[in-house]
């Protein structure tokens, strides 16, 4: 029995929005129009339903998530994930949403560095990912769902954490409570640059602008950057997990793999924004 499905209701129905509740005697939750949602052995809720799904297995493969556990478990970026970690744990959420949260790597650092009260949910439209995330943290509350589609009641999270996901600013707005918190990491100007340029004629850095959602305030900013040595197997894990990986053919790909040692530079920037009441 996974006792931490039991508190507050904070999951709504992805097929009518009404509030689901956990049945005690059974392992499901249901809504006032009797929709019914198990949890899974590991102990995660699947909330997308059938018809919100635009493929057969949305999000991330089992091998991609496998790929990036093994690269994210290696502890490459591990000082950006204890440093997301410190901002969180000087502001002690108590509901703390990790968005598009994979595997659970980020929100595992989480557990490790923040305050035990804190209750940790995890969302991803990734099957294999929450399945894997649920199982290696049986406190933290995991279910698949889109994020663009957020089944969570309104205003249930003090903080969100979003690193390098897709999001809708709109749902951020609504699942905040006011004056919640929502920390990001988003590429900075150097990001993978080794890695770019195999696959760019001419490389370019991103603009350092980073857009701040409306009705957010930016309080808090770190950018963190150092230099990282991937085996070629780890280069290529890492590049799959990059928007422009569609870029490299086998070529490109089999260069980035025949080379004895790369160096690569990681730059991150962290941004702590405040919701603000005025829109």
């Amino acid at each position: 029995m996974h006792q931490h499905h039991n508190s507050s209701a904070c999951y709504l129905c992805p097929l009518c929005c009404t509030l689901l509740q956990l049945k005690p005697t059974t392992q499901s939750y249901v809504c006032e129009k009797n929709h019914h949602f198990d949890l899974a052995k590991e102990g995660y809720l699947n909330l997308l339903p059938v018809q919100h799904k635009h493929s057969g297995e949305p999000g991330d493969s089992k091998q991609m998530t496998q790929a990036r556990r093994e690269f994210l478990e290696a502890g490459y970026y591990e000082p950006m994930a204890k440093a997301l970690a410190l901002m969180a744990k000087a502001r002690l959420p108590i509901n703390m949403l990790d968005l598009g949260c994979g595997e659970g790597y980020y929100s595992r650092t989480m557990e490790t560095h923040c305050s035990n009260a804190m209750m940790l949910h995890g969302v991803d439209i990734a099957k294999f990912a929450i399945a894997a995330a649920a199982k290696k943290q049986p406190n933290a509350r995991f279910i698949v769902a889109s994020s663009n589609r957020l089944p969570y009641a309104d205003q249930y999270f003090d903080f969100v954490l979003r690193v390098f996901a897709p999001s809708n600013d709109d749902e951020l707005k609504r699942i905040l409570k006011p004056s919640g918190l929502l920390l990001t990491v988003t590429p900075g100007p150097r990001h993978l640059w080794q890695l770019k340029e195999f696959i760019y004629a001419e490389a370019n850095e991103h603009a350092l602008e980073n857009k701040i959602p409306l009705s957010f305030e930016r309080i808090d900013m770190q950018r963190i950057s150092y230099k990282i040595s991937p085996n070629p197997q780890q280069r290529i894990a890492l590049l799959q997990m990059t928007p422009f990986a569609w870029r490299a053919n086998e070529s490109v790909q089999q260069a980035i793999k025949d080379l004895a040692a790369l160096e690569i530079e990681t730059d991150f920037i962290l941004t702590l924004m405040v919701k603000t009441t005025i829109d």
